[in-house]
This record gives C-alpha cells, sequence and structure tokens, in this order.
C-alpha cells in the first residue's frame, strides 16, 4: 500500500465523519465539503492503486527480461562448448590417425 492509497482513505474517512457532523448539526456546508472531501480522497486511492498496478507491471517485466537474458546467455555458452568439444574431437581424430 503506497501513500497515495492511505492517504485516500483516510480523507475518504474524514470527508465521510465531516459529511454526518455536517447533516446532525444541520450545516450544509460542512456535509457538502464532507462529500468533496469523500471524492477527492476516492481519487487519491484510485491515483495509488493506478500506481501500484503500474510498479506490477514494471517489476514482472524486469523479470521476465531478466530470465530472457540468461536464457540467452546459457544458449550461447552451451554453443560454444559445444563447438570447442567438436573442435578437439576433431583434432584428437586427426592426431590417432596420424
Amino acid at each position: 500500500m503506497n501513500k497515495d492509497q492511505v492517504s485516500g482513505k483516510v480523507e475518504q474517512v474524514t470527508g465521510k465523519v465531516k459529511e454526518k457532523v455536517g447533516e446532525a448539526v444541520g450545516n450544509q456546508g460542512m456535509a457538502n465539503q464532507g462529500v468533496a472531501d469523500q471524492v477527492k480522497g476516492a481519487a487519491k486511492e484510485t491515483w495509488g492503486n493506478a500506481k501500484d498496478a503500474a510498479n506490477t507491471v514494471e517489476d514482472r517485466h524486469r523479470r521476465e527480461a531478466e530470465e530472457k537474458a540468461t536464457v540467452a546467455r546459457e544458449n550461447i555458452v552451451d554453443s560454444v562448448t559445444k563447438t570447442k568439444n567438436r573442435i578437439k574431437d576433431g583434432l584428437d581424430d586427426k592426431a590417432r590417425s596420424a
């Protein structure tokens, strides 16, 4: 949970309290401000959710790229090792037949 999500939730709760207090004391301005605070809090929380989702996707892409790089490196090492062994085997065959 990031700071935008927490701040948004707090703002929504504060807004709800302000709305209810305003209604209880007959202060429509305070009640309306409470609703406005709830809307702002919901928007802030949603922004925090979007940031979390973006970070999750970014992390997944980074891991996938690292895995692909590792596989590519392993394939290159295997190819070089196989080539080296074929050359060595060929030289050994020539040395035996000479």
